[in-house]
């Protein structure tokens, strides 16, 4: 059976997380506009080429997403926590 501590330690974990990815999500969004302001600004032909800021966009926003993943949707002790419970109530009802 988990702790209050131990309970308390792990929110304090997804909170963490949660916060350093709406952080990141702030600084990509600031650095991509500049990236796109500074190719407005310099590109004179807009024509046929890919745009070099496409690159870093989707590159870091790959990474992004995946930190999104990890604060909003994984749990590292929520499913073992759930397994342990079920093993927990199985237990019982066999009377072990």
């Amino acid at each position: 059976m988990e702790t209050t501590s131990q309970r308390d330690d792990r929110l304090w974990h997804i909170a963490k997380s949660r916060s350093r990815f709406k952080s990141h999500l702030m600084i990509y969004l600031v650095i991509n506009a500049f990236l796109w302001a500074i190719w407005l600004v310099t590109s004179h032909n807009f024509s046929g080429v890919t745009p070099w800021p496409v690159w870093p966009a989707l590159s870091w926003g790959l990474l992004l997403a995946i930190q999104y993943f990890y604060a909003w949707h994984r749990d590292p002790f929520g499913d073992t926590l759930k397994e342990y419970d079920k093993l927990q109530e199985e237990k019982y009802r066999r009377g072990i």
